[in-house]
């Protein structure tokens, strides 16, 4: 239940988060309502607001649901918004990176936080596939940067995903799970490799469906279905691309197929479907059809 901290885990108290698209408001939002006091930074204030408006209806939804353990308003009271990175908060104990899956974009955004924050914050990134150390690259405190891949949606999600880069501090590892824990979510410890450990299993998985689909084997749901209840998955492979996204994965495939060879070549179905704007769950359709919600 969420806002419900373990015995024996702790909870950053000032955390800044970088991002506040879907990914991002999830992690303001759990951080929040563990205690903590949330700087998130968007692009500009209309963002920012639309952030907050999506934040406060799944709040309330996770109220409804007794999910939250605390009137949504007290959570959404812990959580601030800036248009600038300069706005995060000096002494801030966690700073998490959520923008888009764009190396350049990330490096570029890590070391601006880097330039504001104290040097006992740690920064980490939520990336889902590129390489620890690369992004450390423009850090002057690589030792302070760990991976802490969340996954969609954040607040139901029971895993983080700890990736250790080569200069990452044993102690920073150490505190990275312990927040986690403190979230109420199992966290596991990965070396830096391409696509960790979730990333690598689940995207390989998800493009031998597609690519089963697009050769008429079964239909989405019949596929979905089979690792459902045939392996117990919660959710079958195609409806998991439709939640993280068609473009995510696709991004995600080409990264892992540059590293790791062509088991991971994007099946052309994937790419003909991130180009006609079919993205899964966040535009209604993908490998199925959804309501879109605002």
């Amino acid at each position: 239940m969420t806002g419900v901290v373990p015995p024996g885990a702790e909870v950053p108290k000032s955390v800044g988060v970088i991002g506040g698209g879907r990914m991002g408001a999830g992690i303001a939002q759990v951080f929040a309502a563990a205690g903590a006091s949330v700087t998130v930074v968007e692009a500009d204030r209309a963002a920012g607001a639309a952030a907050l408006e999506r934040l406060g209806a799944t709040l309330r939804r996770a109220a409804e649901r007794g999910k939250l353990v605390e009137d949504p308003a007290g959570v959404l009271d812990r959580i601030t918004f800036t248009d600038d990175v300069a706005g995060l908060p000096a002494g801030a104990d966690l700073v998490v990176e959520a923008v888009p899956e764009d190396a350049r974009l990330k490096i570029d955004v890590l070391a601006a936080a880097e330039r504001v924050v104290g040097e006992h914050t740690v920064l980490a990134t939520n990336t889902s596939s590129l390489s620890i150390a690369g992004l450390a690259e423009g850090l002057t405190r690589p030792a302070r940067f760990v991976g802490m891949h969340f996954f969609n949606p954040v607040p139901a999600s029971d895993l983080v995903e700890i990736v250790v880069g080569p200069q990452t501090a044993g102690a920073v590892r150490d505190a990275a799970q312990s927040w986690a824990a403190g979230l109420g979510k199992t966290a596991i410890v990965v070396r830096d490799s391409p696509g960790f450990a979730t990333s690598r299993l689940g995207v390989l998985l998800g493009l031998e469906a597609i690519r089963m689909l697009e050769e008429g084997v079964a239909d989405a749901a019949s596929i979905d279905r089979a690792m459902e209840l045939g392996y117990r998955h919660p959710m079958g492979p195609l409806r998991s691309t439709d939640l993280v996204g068609l473009d995510v994965r696709l991004a995600i495939a080409e990264h892992l197929h540059r590293e790791l060879g062509e088991r991971f070549a994007p099946p052309r179905l994937l790419r003909d479907k991130v180009a006609r704007g079919e993205l899964g769950r966040k535009t209604g359709q993908g490998f199925h059809t959804w309501e879109v919600t605002r």
